[in-house]
């Protein structure tokens, strides 16, 4: 089997005294998509946190591409290729969707507006002029353009209407079909499972079950704590 795009093994986090992800390990294959699913609480965004440099990890290994990078500062994350679209979208509201892109470090945006149209058609307004989902697809279109070996994605849909839910799982749908590695954190299970390859279960900041999407789709137990059934 090829070496992952990325490798986490035996990854603590820590906040203090409290101790929020328990020695996980996973794995993301190149041209994956991989869903980290479960409660509030279980770890899911610590975990992202600690890939993305936000938070030091108190120990284990991150590897993108076999390079370790577990402790790294945040910026030589992303200059390694592990990008990140954060919970909440942190855009620039008083700045134009054009300078938010080009916060990617960036100097040409044309890509995008060809991959989104809507940013195009609003590349001049401020980007908190922009609806909840204009401002997600800025946020993914930005990470985009950091040219990401694995893209991090938390909580996309978080906040949107149900109409946008769906606009911005096609967006990912579309980045899966053209070979985008991702590692998907999303409270709408059904959703990522529907997408993703394969996906990890957290329970209290460890991994209770492992399966393709698929296969966790059918799990009796997954259905009655994630898909309301």
């Amino acid at each position: 089997m090829p070496e992952p795009a990325l490798d986490v093994r035996d990854l603590v986090v820590r906040y203090g005294a409290i101790e929020a992800v328990h020695g996980i390990s996973f794995d993301v294959q190149a041209g994956e998509v991989v869903a980290l699913i479960g409660a509030n609480g279980a770890g899911k965004t610590s975990t992202l946190a600690a890939l993305s440099g936000l938070v030091r990890p108190a120990r284990g290994t991150v590897r993108l591409l076999g390079r370790d990078l577990a402790g790294a500062p945040a910026h030589a994350i992303v200059r390694a290729g592990l990008v990140q679209v954060p919970e909440g979208r942190e855009i620039l509201a008083r700045m134009s969707v054009h300078e938010n892109l080009l916060l990617s470090g960036a100097t040409d945006a044309t890509a995008m507006y060809e991959r989104f149209p809507i940013l195009a058609e609003r590349r001049a307004l401020p980007a908190g002029n922009l609806s909840g989902g204009e401002q997600q697809l800025l946020a993914i279109a930005r990470a985009l353009l950091a040219k990401p070996r694995v893209l991090l994605l938390d909580e996309p849909s978080l906040g949107l209407a149900p109409k946008m839910v769906a606009s911005v799982f096609e967006v990912l749908a579309e980045l899966k079909r053209s070979g985008t590695t991702m590692l998907l954190v999303e409270q709408n299970a059904l959703r990522a499972l529907r997408l993703a390859d394969r996906g990890y279960v957290l329970e209290l900041g460890r991994i209770g079950l492992t399966g393709t999407g698929a296969a966790l789709l059918q799990d009796a137990g997954v259905a009655r704590a994630y898909l309301g059934a």
